[in-house]
């Protein structure tokens, strides 16, 4: 993809995401009865009322990991990479307690700027090499 010039000739600068990107799987798994009890509307809404202007949160397809269903990937800011925050995978969202400790972080400034609540490390998972690699193309 290339980048506009303006009238001085120089490319104009990459734009920058100000704020965490919180994922949330809705495909073959994630998001659906297969997860029983529930509510994965009603997740994805109280993620966006709560974090409506401190992070971007978006319903992606299949991350496949659907062993880990439901999947919140919470991935740095610009600045939180710059400060060596890297994509978190958190697997098996599937109660209130830990979507309200993923708002209460990504609001702090997710990874990179702020420490994750430590439940959250129970939450956390690595997929493989492939599946990271296509997250970071998004």
């Amino acid at each position: 993809m290339s980048r506009r010039t303006g009238r001085t000739g120089r490319a104009a600068p990459a734009r920058e995401t100000p704020r965490p990107t919180v994922s949330v799987c809705r495909g073959c798994c994630c998001g659906t009865s297969k997860v029983p009890d529930v509510d994965h509307a009603g997740q994805l809404v109280a993620l966006r009322r709560a974090l409506d202007g401190v992070a971007t949160v978006r319903a992606v397809e299949c991350l496949d990991a659907c062993e880990q269903a439901n999947v919140v990937v919470v991935q740095p800011s610009a600045e939180g990479r710059r400060s060596g925050g890297r994509p978190v995978w958190l697997g098996l969202v599937n109660d209130p307690d830990a979507l309200a400790d993923i708002v209460g972080w990504a609001a702090a400034g997710g990874p990179g700027l702020a420490d994750p609540p430590e439940i959250l490390g129970l939450y956390t998972f690595r997929p493989s090499r492939r599946v990271q690699r296509e997250l970071d193309q998004d």
